[in-house]
């Protein structure tokens, strides 16, 4: 019988957990994870404290339970400690202090990411929180019922920072979101797409302080956050979300497993380490990106999921290879769609990539339908082979389904010049017969 062990139970590792349960009832499989929950979804953070949804039970969907009754061993609230790779062992120490071993045959890496917390003073205050695990959640939700917290500081406005300050002002507080960028969501969209986002936030009341640098959180004598100060200024905050990304956890592969620049695990297409037998998936690894055609760092639920079926399969015996990622992504704040997959402009140039893009905007439907919203597309595109390396999409009509056939065509190296003439229906419920799609390839050079 082979031994599995995995490290990490939230998302890459359930998925590789449930692989192995589903699939190889001839392996044994001992999951070791540090929470006291496994399976949260963090996308629903901002959806439950800001009212639009009910409870949180729906954002889990597996648990230490659903494994044992699989006939996995679960150590739960459990800290791994050492990994011997030489001899194959992983030791850890439970909460209440009792320390384990474990042997394996093949081990399985799903330590995830850690929030960015900035190197400031302050950061240490009541009211400062981060936004990444169900008990951060549960802190922000509970510190919001207060009547003395009415000024929130919300610091990164990536897609969990614009969450978080459309949460707030729905729970009727002032939002105020920082960022030392020009715009919000600036690692996923052009600025022509992210301005239209940064137009609904303000427009919902959220204060924006763009190009602005947090140099200080200041306290009072109760130990409680109630400035936060920066390069442009000094602001009243008695509570502060820092959302400014995460790093990968890769404390576990210590000096013997190879490293990515931005210190993720790397990893081929099997999820495979530099190490035989140790695996690598989720948040802690990295990914290999059809845009860039390189390895990349993506950190996102699905991109883990599918690291986690794809490592528990090759650990098991069963030969299989991951089809690479686009990044695919997408954000609805008050009613206003934006997905995109691939590389936005700043991306690609940052690679090194000579690209061009085609844009269109229009209405999504004939103009005689009466609930009928404008829609805008980008396609970027490789300059010297044409293929597509990008699209971005946006509009108050839910048109979230296209970025799937864009994230399929940057898998496969479709160029531009083959959706000029792609067939695509027109019937005026859905669509115009000069669809954006077509019509923005069209336009292309």
């Amino acid at each position: 019988m082979r031994k599995i062990v995995l490290v990490g139970a939230n998302h890459a590792g359930t998925a590789a957990a449930n692989t192995i349960l589903d699939n190889y009832p001839d392996c044994e499989l001992v999951i070791i994870d540090r929470n006291s929950n496994i399976s949260y979804l963090g996308c629903g953070t901002a959806l439950w404290v800001g009212r639009q949804i009910d409870d949180t039970d729906g954002l889990f969907y597996c648990s230490q339970e659903v494994f044992e009754k699989k006939h996995a061993k679960v150590y739960m609230e459990t800290e791994v400690t050492d990994i011997d790779y030489d001899a194959k062992k992983v030791y850890g120490k439970t909460k209440d202090g009792r320390e384990i071993a474990e042997s394996y045959d093949k081990l399985i890496i799903a330590s995830g990411s850690l929030p960015i917390v900035p190197g400031i003073s302050g950061t240490d205050l009541e009211n400062v929180d981060v936004v990444k695990l169900f008990q951060d959640g549960q802190k922000i939700n509970n510190a919001l019922e207060d009547e003395n917290i009415k000024n929130v500081a919300v610091v990164g406005a990536g897609y969990i920072g614009v969450e978080i300050a459309e949460a707030v002002r729905r729970r009727g507080k002032n939002a105020m979101l920082f960022e030392m960028q020009d715009t919000c969501l600036a690692g996923y969209y052009d600025p022509w797409f992210s301005r239209d986002m940064d137009r609904v936030l303000g427009e919902h009341g959220v204060e924006l302080h763009y190009g602005e640098s947090v140099k200080e959180l200041k306290g009072d004598e109760d130990g409680k956050v109630r400035k936060i100060i920066t390069d442009k200024g000094e602001y009243d905050a008695e509570m502060v979300v820092l959302a400014i990304g995460f790093v990968p956890n890769s404390s576990l592969a210590k000096d013997e497993l190879k490293l990515h620049a931005n210190g993720a695990i790397l990893v081929n297409l099997r999820q495979e380490t530099s190490l035989p037998d140790v695996y690598a998936i989720g948040d802690c690894a990295t990914v290999y990106s059809n845009a860039l055609k390189s390895p990349a760092y993506i950190a996102l639920a699905t991109n883990a999921v599918r690291s986690g079926i794809v490592a528990a399969h090759n650990a098991c015996g069963t030969d299989i290879e991951s089809a690479g990622v686009q990044g695919s992504n997408g954000i609805s704040i008050y009613g206003y769609n934006m997905v995109s997959t691939g590389l936005n402009l700043k991306a690609a140039e940052k690679a090194g990539m000579e690209v061009e893009y085609t844009d269109y905007e229009d209405l999504q439907k004939p103009a005689f339908i009466k609930e009928n919203k404008p829609v805008k597309i980008r396609i970027i595109y490789e300059k010297a082979s044409r293929r597509i390396v990008g699209a971005q999409m946006a509009s108050y009509e839910d048109i979230s389904m296209g970025i799937y056939m864009f994230s399929l065509a940057v898998e496969e190296g479709v160029t531009i010049d083959k959706l000029k003439l792609l067939d695509i229906f027109f019937l005026p419920h859905f669509n115009q017969p000069y669809n954006y799609i077509t019509m923005a390839a069209l336009g292309a050079k």
